[in-house]
């Protein structure tokens, strides 16, 4: 299940497209507001996730305090998103995640440099979990843009902080932000954003 916002000229190969994934308890429509704000060249999926969360919303799979997935339902739902990006016809493809879209984000790109050419990691984590999948020394040719909020009482900014950390030992060019802001998506950011996927297209 997807929304889709197509570019405003007649899709083609040549149009990028960026991949919306959003976070826990949220579905298909929250991301996808951003759509006619964002590059007109865009065409953008914004996906829903598998799993029926508890507490209302999809979810990606489970998310433990710690920082530890579920590894059934988090190789399930990876290996869906992997599948889907594999029927896209553009040349250039864009993921962007927020909170559990972003540590999705992180999963694919990492671990499948060849999948995407950038991705747009909004308050979300890579999972250490993987860290010995993560080809860190073959990531070239990705883009990658980091915003977290200095006060996230979901994902605490040292996530994010050990992640770029992380990062700082890759072959990929990284931007990464902090902003005065919650686990949200402040308008600074959103700024910051769209400026990465301009300079991005």
């Amino acid at each position: 299940m997807y929304s889709l916002h197509k570019p405003s000229a007649q899709p083609t190969k040549e149009n990028p497209t960026l991949v919306m994934l959003h976070g826990r308890g949220s579905d298909e429509r929250d991301l996808f507001s951003f759509s006619r704000q964002l590059n007109p060249q865009l065409e953008i999926f914004s996906l829903r996730a598998p799993f029926s969360y508890r507490w209302g919303g999809y979810t990606w799979f489970e998310l433990f305090d710690d920082g530890s997935v579920d590894e059934k339902s988090f190789t399930e739902s990876k290996t869906a998103l992997q599948e889907f990006i594999f029927t896209l016809q553009s040349e250039k493809i864009i993921l962007m995640g927020f909170s559990m879209g972003a540590i999705m984000s992180y999963a694919l790109a990492l671990t499948q440099p060849k999948t995407c050419n950038g991705i747009a990691c909004l308050s979300g984590f890579a999972p250490a979990q993987l860290e010995q999948d993560y080809k860190l020394t073959e990531l070239q040719n990705l883009d990658i843009f980091v915003s977290h909020g200095i006060a996230d009482p979901i994902i605490p900014i040292s996530f994010a902080r050990k992640t770029k950390q992380l990062l700082q030992s890759s072959t990929a060019r990284v931007t990464y932000n902090e902003y005065p802001m919650s686990h949200e998506i402040s308008e600074e950011c959103f700024a910051d954003l769209t400026q990465w996927l301009h300079r991005l297209l």
